[in-house]
């Protein structure tokens, strides 16, 4: 298994690397690519080892293998069906996001409880109520859940989802969250990253 860091700059060096494969261009060196992401060329290099790739030290790595690679070690060949919960205006910007992906996850069902939101299909998917989580999650055989609703509903929510077989789950609440050993989270607060922001920014202005 990956480190879980690895596994995030791998994520990111497909994203520049298939932008950079749209630039017609065959070849990249780890320190190009490490100039993309602003890490170092030798953290590159260690990444791509581990997953089992060389380039030649004249060419560098071919772009389209590199991707492929690590298309292998993401994605795995396997389709991965995932729920969110709360449609406000972030549920509907990430459900659009994945939508427009098309890649190895695919959002399969959104849960709401406020009533104008429940049987319809918003951004794409059908949204249902609450109460009928445990039986969706059944029929998607859905194991990734995104939690984009109000914080007081967020822990017993991840109850639910865990008893019903959800093995990771993405946070995007402002709370932290009670998961066994056996389910994976991953808690994203966009609050504390704008003051992360916002605090070398003043600090930068200082100077």
């Amino acid at each position: 298994m990956l480190p879980e860091k690895t596994v995030e700059r791998l994520s990111m060096y497909r994203r520049v690397l298939q932008t950079y494969q749209d630039n017609k261009s065959e070849f990249i060196y780890s320190h190009e690519l490490a100039s993309l992401l602003h890490l170092t060329p030798v953290q590159v290099r260690r990444d791509i080892m581990l997953i089992g790739y060389t380039g030649t030290q004249r060419k560098g790595y071919s772009v389209k293998e590199l991707i492929e690679k690590i298309c292998q070690i993401l994605d795995g060949g396997i389709q991965i069906n995932a729920v969110i919960v709360g449609m406000g205006h972030l549920g509907k910007a990430i459900t659009n996001y994945f939508n427009s992906k098309r890649n190895k996850i695919e959002i399969v069902a959104a849960f709401e409880n406020d009533s104008s939101k429940v049987d319809r299909i918003i951004s794409g998917i059908k949204s249902y109520h609450t109460d009928s989580l445990e039986t969706i999650l059944e029929d998607t055989h859905a194991t990734i859940a995104i939690l984009s609703l109000s914080p007081p509903e967020a822990q017993d929510i991840t109850d639910r989802l865990v008893f019903a077989g959800i093995k990771g789950i993405l946070n995007f609440t402002s709370i932290p969250l009670n998961v066994p050993e056996d389910v994976f989270l991953e808690n994203y607060d966009m609050v504390t990253s704008i003051e992360k922001v916002a605090y070398f920014v003043k600090e930068k202005i200082k100077k």
